[in-house]
């Protein structure tokens, strides 16, 4: 298929486009194979590159021969096109709908995107599971590097390579994935240095109502234990569901067959709760009425900071679980490929100091979302305002970038990225030029050669110039754990995402170069400091010197 075919009308003139906060522009609409652009040829007037893929949905209206096109977006931006001409705003819609959702994958545009800027070091090669093995073989020989799914057969949402204990083979592996759904047997998520604990996940295991055991994943889960210790397993659904999934061939692990082992159930809502909750908050967020009770009865209804608080509560167990009592933990949902990776990736955040770093967030989002198969494809292939009845569709990753936002802002120190940077991996998440969020786990990766076709966004993120705009200016390297707040007093609105596009960011701007003046004015008066007591130090030098007889 020729993307023209889509294009009824490539180019109107005359077109007006209103954003909020910032003044009406006038110029050329065109639309190509992935973009809408319009272009204005008055001076220092900032032009629309809006990629197709971020359009959620548009709402069309008609006065007299004037058309005027709605255009809501994935990252809840909302733009008004006013086009003359009947004939011309209904081609420029059904042209927007059409190239906006395109099954093909292949007709992407991260396999047409060709970058402007040298590429240093390849974003596909950072951060490589060889790599990140290295780490913990420097300080335990207790675990090894399986290579048991590198063919994607054992399970297919998990990537080739695989940490595991170095007493358990291959063979046991591949039988304790019969027993997990999806094939999710439990893999290493997390070594904690400081203790030698760890954090495991995997997929629920398939007890059915017969009561099925797996010695070899009890084996399996059992060698992650030190002699004489006890582990947590963090079911992150309510004992209720979890019993009900047992009449669909799911499941829990038996007290009886997984003595060492005290299970833990936490209600942290399924996938398919999230999107009706999103939806709400952002209604809420654009309501204009202007009444306080209305607002908050929305904020409140929507749920939305009911679940960042479940998740965030539940994070903070695993830690508590591994750093003060000194336990191993497994985590797991039905599938484990949401829930339990907003839990084991927060988990790590808490406990690890490198994670709160740029390159260690990156390194968490690569090993614990992506390699780890949550499936991005499907969740974010829709946002806010898409008039199509959800299927697969959950702001999963939007809400642990939320909780991560709520724990930075708690310990706005202890994080080497500002919150730009999250809101840059939420866009990015839902619509992009670089192939990193595509498909659904390695396999598809791999099958659609990502790395070969299209650029990295950690290419792009980590140049010097790029990354500069991600700092922390108040950043202190912290190494110790960080326990946030999970009263609902601490927990706020994450106001960078959901009012964004709402109200203006002027005053936050201006009061954030001022900050950043003070800062460097700080380490000038530092710097003045340590010099004058150099020159203390030295004039008692010479005054003791000067007093020896």
């Amino acid at each position: 298929m020729e993307f023209a075919e889509l294009i009824k009308t490539p180019r109107v003139d005359g077109v007006v486009l209103h954003r909020p906060f910032l003044p009406t522009v006038e110029g050329t609409l065109c639309l190509t194979g992935h973009h809408l652009i319009l272009s204005s040829r008055q001076d220092n007037t900032e032009e629309l590159w809006l990629l197709h893929s971020n359009i959620d949905s548009i709402e069309k209206r008609f006065v007299g021969s004037q058309g005027t096109i709605i255009v809501k977006c994935k990252d809840l931006r909302v733009i008004q096109l006013d086009i003359p001409g009947m004939e011309e705003s209904l081609n420029i819609a059904s042209s927007i709908e059409a190239l906006s959702t395109l099954d093909s994958v292949s007709l992407m545009y991260p396999f047409f995107y060709r970058p402007m800027f040298e590429v240093i070091e390849d974003g596909w090669n950072l951060f490589l599971p060889e790599e990140a093995f290295k780490d913990i073989e420097s300080v335990t020989d207790e675990w090894r590097l399986s290579s048991v799914n590198k063919d994607f057969t054992v399970c297919p949402s998990y990537p080739p390579l695989l940490v595991v204990p170095k007493s358990v083979d291959d063979d046991t592996l591949r039988k304790a994935a019969t027993f997990r759904h999806g094939g999710r047997f439990p893999v290493l998520s997390y070594y904690h240095k400081k203790n030698g604990m760890v954090m495991m996940r995997a997929g629920q295991p398939l007890t059915g109502t017969n009561g099925r055991r797996c010695k070899e994943d009890e084996k399996l889960i059992n060698a992650t234990l030190r002699a004489g210790k006890r582990g947590y397993i963090i079911d992150t659904r309510t004992i209720n569901l979890a019993q009900q999934a047992k009449a669909r061939g799911g499941g829990f692990e038996q007290e009886a067959n997984y003595p060492q082992w005290r299970r833990i159930h936490k209600a942290i809502e399924r996938w398919s709760i999230l999107q009706e909750s999103l939806i709400k908050l952002v209604e809420a967020c654009n309501d204009q009425s202007h009444s306080m009770d209305r607002w908050l009865s929305k904020l409140e209804a929507s749920n939305w900071q009911t679940h960042v608080k479940e998740i965030l509560t539940t994070a903070c167990l695993a830690a508590q679980c591994i750093d003060r009592e000194g336990a191993s933990v497994l985590v797991h949902g039905t599938e484990g490929t949401d829930s339990t990776l907003q839990v084991t990736s927060l988990a790590q955040i808490i406990l690890d100091p490198a994670s709160r770093t740029i390159r260690g967030f990156e390194s968490l989002v690569e090993r614990e979302w992506l390699q780890a198969g949550h499936p991005f494809q499907q969740r974010c292939a829709q946002s806010a305002y898409s008039m199509g009845k959800p299927r697969w569709e959950a702001p999963v990753f939007l809400l642990f970038l939320d909780c991560v936002w709520q724990i930075l802002r708690q310990f706005p120190c202890s994080f080497q990225f500002n919150e730009h940077f999250l809101v840059l991996l939420f866009q990015h998440a839902y619509a992009s030029q670089f192939g990193t969020f595509m498909g659904n786990n390695a396999a598809d990766r791999v099958k659609l050669k990502l790395s070969q076709k299209t650029v990295s966004l950690w290419s792009w993120v980590n140049r010097p110039q790029e990354m500069e705009r991600f700092l922390n200016p108040l950043y202190e390297p912290n190494s110790l754990v960080i326990w946030p707040s999970v009263a609902p007093q601490s927990l706020l609105l994450w106001e960078a995402v959901f009012l964004r596009w709402n109200r203006s960011s002027k005053c936050l701007e201006e009061a954030c170069v001022c900050m950043l003046h003070i800062i460097e004015y700080n380490k000038e008066l530092q710097s003045k400091v340590n010099a004058l007591r150099r020159q203390l130090a030295q004039l008692q030098t010479e005054d003791s010197l000067l007093d020896t007889p």
